[in-house]
């Protein structure tokens, strides 16, 4: 029996349909399939790194590699962490592939947008760098999961932050990408429970509770994507 998605936490409970819309993960169930190890490559800006964050065990891809292991028993699962904050999408582009030949990763785990929006990247360049480096890890049969900008307050009208998301899920929806939709979860949360604080004093980095709601809704939309397609393909 497949496993479920993991339950989210009252505090990061949002609707499924502000995380993602499922996506396959081939190269992941494939190894699942095997019984293999599964190697997970995060990588980014400072939401990766974990800024704000208490510690180091308190960043999304640390909390992530734990909520994975509890929910795929029996699976060893490998989260390297490669954030580095206040880095632009073409600058991560370059670290992936020197990053994929030296961690070989089944999936890697991009978070992007924020430090390109912040930075005034025309989107249509944005748009550019992402999509050659999608196709080109799919030539290498490398999964990837993008994860979207965060919700602040003070970036909500902010027309080269919108931009940037619009162009995110512009990008994962033409070429069948698996997107973690933080904007919209985050929104959800500040809308819906005013009276917690996802992000640290800055109102720009998360704290850690907002990191552990990114790592439930990461982990929700991957379990979704290796396992619902599969249960539907199989009843049908």
């Amino acid at each position: 029996m497949p496993p479920a998605a993991p339950p989210m936490s009252p505090p990061c409970d949002v609707p499924a349909i502000d995380i993602a819309a499922p996506a396959t993960l081939p190269n992941v169930t494939q190894a699942l399939q095997k019984g293999e190890k599964i190697r997970i490559l995060a990588i980014g800006s400072s939401s990766t790194l974990g800024s704000g964050a208490s510690s180091k065990s308190q960043s999304y891809p640390s909390q992530l590699e734990s909520i994975l292991e509890h929910a795929l028993k029996g699976v060893d699962v490998v989260i390297v962490n490669r954030g580095v904050s206040g880095e632009v999408a073409e600058d991560t582009a370059e670290r992936i592939k020197s990053e994929v030949a030296l961690r070989k990763p089944d999936l890697v785990l991009w978070q992007l947008g924020t430090n390109d929006a912040l930075a005034r990247i025309p989107p249509q360049d944005f748009e550019n760098t992402v999509r050659s480096t999608l196709r080109w890890l799919k030539e290498n049969q490398i999964d990837v999961v993008l994860v979207g900008v965060q919700y602040t307050s003070r970036l909500a009208r902010d027309l080269n932050y919108i931009a940037i998301r619009d162009s995110l899920q512009k990008i994962a929806a033409e070429e069948n990408i698996l997107y973690v939709r933080r904007y919209d979860a985050m929104r959800f949360i500040a809308q819906t429970r005013a009276n917690l604080q996802l992000m640290a004093g800055d109102n720009f980095h998360l704290n850690d509770l907002g990191y552990q709601c990114m790592a439930e809704h990461v982990a929700h939309a991957m379990i979704v994507s290796l396992f619902v397609k599969r249960v539907r393909a199989i009843h049908n």
